[in-house]
């Protein structure tokens, strides 16, 4: 029986699907989900969720915090933002990326710049899959 995952953003449901295996990363590390997991809660970070279908395809989604909830064969995610991997707008986070690092590079302990890095990296980690 496949996990059932939702994953879900303040503005709408980004993905919903049956999958093999969800990895996801929380401030703990990263973590994978199969059928039968126990019952599970996390802080999601800014990374890539990695979705295992049962195709043999994997969805990739950039989550820039949030939770992950698991309980009977059910992955719910909630992300303040998320973007499938297909819809990300690489050109976009390529200018996001380098406008963090020239931040960060003006101002070391500048924590706005070091989270916009983060998120750039993550999107474009997700996109480079596609």
């Amino acid at each position: 029986m496949p996990l059932r995952v939702e994953l879900v953003s303040p503005e709408k449901i980004v993905y919903e699907g049956d999958a093999d295996l969800v990895i996801a990363r929380t401030t703990d590390g990263e973590i994978g989900f199969q059928p039968g997991h126990v019952p599970f809660v996390g802080n999601l970070v800014s990374s890539v969720v990695r979705i295992a279908l049962s195709d043999g395809g994997v969805q990739r989604i950039a989550v820039h915090s949030g939770f992950v909830e698991v309980s009977d064969d059910h992955v719910a995610l909630l992300s303040d933002v998320a973007e499938l991997s297909e819809d990300i707008d690489v050109d976009r986070a390529k200018k996001a990326l380098q406008n963090a690092q020239e931040s960060i590079n003006s101002d070391a302990g500048d924590e706005e710049a070091a989270a916009a890095l983060q998120r750039a990296e993550s999107r474009l980690e997700a996109a480079s899959n596609n």
